[in-house]
């Protein structure tokens, strides 16, 4: 592939990457990017599942769970699940094969508020129902085990 070519591509493929090629002595104009430019797509999308996600510690937590219209999902297993859970909690395991199957027969437009037992899963189950059009997520920091420690009851 020829220079041009390939300047071509780059620029097509990654706009801002060109002003990173120009030489040293191009006009100061050239080089700086513009503030108005918008950012890559990939950084887009990102910042659109974030919002769709807010992280929450467990007195924030439990000031939405005292609102009955928000959800409360456990994505962890259903032995866990059974050894002691938050009163009210809806248990869909992340790591199960039916998880996407289960969760789309939930109401998009409620807030859900998931957590796990130390926060891992439970963010990647508030990614996969962001990726499903879940708008409204707030996932637990430090997960059930945050929770407890901060002397909630557990139902059984």
């Amino acid at each position: 592939m020829n220079t041009t070519k390939l300047v071509a591509l780059v620029v097509l493929l990654n706009p801002l990457a060109c002003f990173a090629a120009l030489p040293g002595n191009a006009s100061p104009s050239l080089r700086e990017i513009p503030a108005s430019s918008p950012p890559p797509l990939a950084v887009q999308q990102k910042d659109a599942a974030e919002k769709k996600v807010r992280n929450v510690g467990v007195a924030e937590f439990e000031k939405l769970r005292a609102d009955k219209k928000n959800v409360v999902l456990d994505v962890r297993t259903s032995n866990e699940f059974a050894a002691g859970h938050i009163p009210g909690a809806i248990n869909l395991d992340v790591n199960s094969a039916d998880f996407e199957q289960k969760v789309a027969g939930l109401d998009k437009g409620k807030n859900y508020l998931v957590h796990c037992a130390a926060g891992v899963r439970s963010a990647r189950a508030c990614d996969k129902l962001s990726k499903l059009d879940f708008s409204k997520l707030y996932n637990l920091e430090g997960g059930f085990k945050a929770w407890e420690k901060a002397g909630n009851k557990a139902e059984h």
